[in-house]
């Protein structure tokens, strides 16, 4: 069945050419149902209303241009409840107490505001505790790779970048403001996050182009104090970690010893191959276009010859179809319509298949799900959802309470575990491997892990009450 929503058409309507009743009938022909409506406008010769429509998702287009090509109907505006959410933006700032009266201004502002700036001026370490510095993330974007849509601009990557604000705001209680920059030269890019640093206690990049964002990150993570975190690659890496060491407990295999093929290496792919290694995947192999990468060709991008030098111990060559063979693991991040079912039966007993292209995985899943032991997709219309939202924000709770001068891959890896270990034994299964986004002890544990693990490696430059 499709997936049904509701949405506002705004129509003005020539009495003498066309009545409400045909209106509502092409509506209905179309799979529309009429549930509300309001008269904005009316006049002997023609009426302006806001109808009200019930309908699935995969008729609107359909239904939209049967009611704009009756005679005398103009659509003047189309609205659904997605929309009107976004209506003046989705974020605002409140101040934390009110100012009423004179003594309130001077504390907050001038003149009692200046021996706080003369303390930090003297050290420079206490913005973390005087300023939102302490608990504010900037969420950066340059709008080249935003969600599916691909480069589509830093005003039009906005929506996206306030959502991001507002999930770490309700799952980790971290403050965050979206930017969005006005230029794709990486060199901009870096000058710029590192201007308005100062004013941030953490960077979150956002839908920025591969390979670009890999020198975009390594740059800034080396050059700033402060976390820089880049969610599609890492965020996802993360949580597909986090999946595949309970599916393997499921199916009872180890991570060092299974055979396991990441299909795109773009920047998630990327990054899932490195984390995975990291953990102890041993036998790992990674392929793109050019087939499966081996360590004694030479590659366009710096992180294909680093992935080519650290992985693929047996040197397999070849495309997708000559790899998976007896592999126990397929990791997707790239298209869809890549992996079939004759790949499937070419793998190892008991397999499991990760396909996160979205919309669309590289296999349908219920053309897979009969041929594999556990599935996992970047969608939430099917069980085992590999989504972000299970990473970041506890990942950035934990650097922010332990003041991280970065995120390095101890800390990737302790957040992976850590959402891993939310699934107790007695409820792991084949259809449930990863935690849904709403549980609230996913944030708990992965900040846990994330401030053990920076202290351990030595980047905490606080250490929390409870930690001790």
């Amino acid at each position: 069945m499709a997936l049904g929503t509701s949405m506002i058409m705004r129509l003005q309507m020539d009495k003498t050419q066309v009545s409400f009743g045909e209106v509502a009938g092409a509506i209905g022909q179309n799979g529309g149902d009429v549930v509300a409506i309001d008269v904005i406008h009316a006049s002997p010769e023609s009426t302006t209303r806001d109808l009200t429509i019930n309908l699935p998702e995969n008729v609107r287009e359909s239904m939209l241009q049967a009611v704009g090509a009756l005679p005398g109907v103009k659509v003047v505006n189309v609205s659904d409840r997605t929309f009107l959410a976004h209506l003046g933006g989705k974020i605002e700032v409140q101040p934390k107490s009110p100012v009423k009266n004179r003594e309130d201004l001077s504390h907050v502002y001038t003149p009692g505001v200046a021996k706080v700036c003369m303390a930090i001026h003297e050290d420079r370490q206490k913005a973390f505790s005087l300023t939102v510095k302490r608990n504010m993330v900037a969420v950066v974007s340059d709008g080249t790779a935003v969600l599916g849509l691909g480069d589509i601009g830093p005003e039009a990557a906005m929506p996206v970048m306030e959502g991001k604000a507002m999930l770490f705001k309700q799952f980790g209680e971290v403050d965050a403001f979206p930017i969005c920059l006005n230029t794709k030269d990486t060199e901009e890019i870096i000058q710029a996050v590192k201007w308005m640093a100062p004013a941030f206690g953490g960077i979150n990049l956002e839908d920025i182009s591969s390979p670009r964002c890999f020198e975009i990150e390594r740059r800034l993570s080396e050059e700033l104090d402060i976390p820089v975190f880049h969610d599609d690659q890492h965020g996802t890496a993360v949580v597909v970690l986090a999946g595949l060491l309970n599916a393997l407990r499921i199916v009872g295999k180890e991570l060092e010893t299974a055979k396991i093929v990441v299909l795109g290496i773009g920047a998630a792919g990327a990054a899932c191959v490195r984390m995975l290694l990291s953990a102890g995947a041993k036998n790992l192999i990674a392929v793109d276009k050019e087939g499966a990468l081996v360590r004694d060709e030479e590659y366009a991008h710096e992180m294909w010859n680093w992935i080519a030098a650290n992985s693929n111990p047996h040197q397999e060559r070849g495309s997708l179809s000559e790899v998976i063979r007896d592999a126990d693991v397929f990791v997707g991040v790239s298209r869809p319509g890549l992996l079939t079912v004759e790949h499937l039966h070419t793998m190892a007993d008991d397999r499991i298949v990760f396909a996160m292209a979205n919309p669309d995985p590289e296999i349908d899943p219920e053309l897979a799900e009969p041929h594999v032991r556990v599935l996992a997709t970047g969608r939430s219309d099917y069980p085992n959802q590999i989504n972000n939202v299970l990473c970041f924000p506890g990942i950035f709770r934990g650097a922010l309470d332990c003041r991280a001068s970065t995120i390095n891959e101890e800390m990737k890896v302790a957040a992976a575990r850590a959402i891993a270990s939310v699934v107790k034994e007695d409820e792991l299964n084949e259809l449930y491997i990863i935690p849904g986004v709403f549980n609230e002890q996913v944030v708990q544990e992965v900040r846990k892990g994330v401030i053990e693990a920076a202290i351990k490696t030595g980047v905490a430059r606080r250490t929390p009450p409870e930690f001790r």
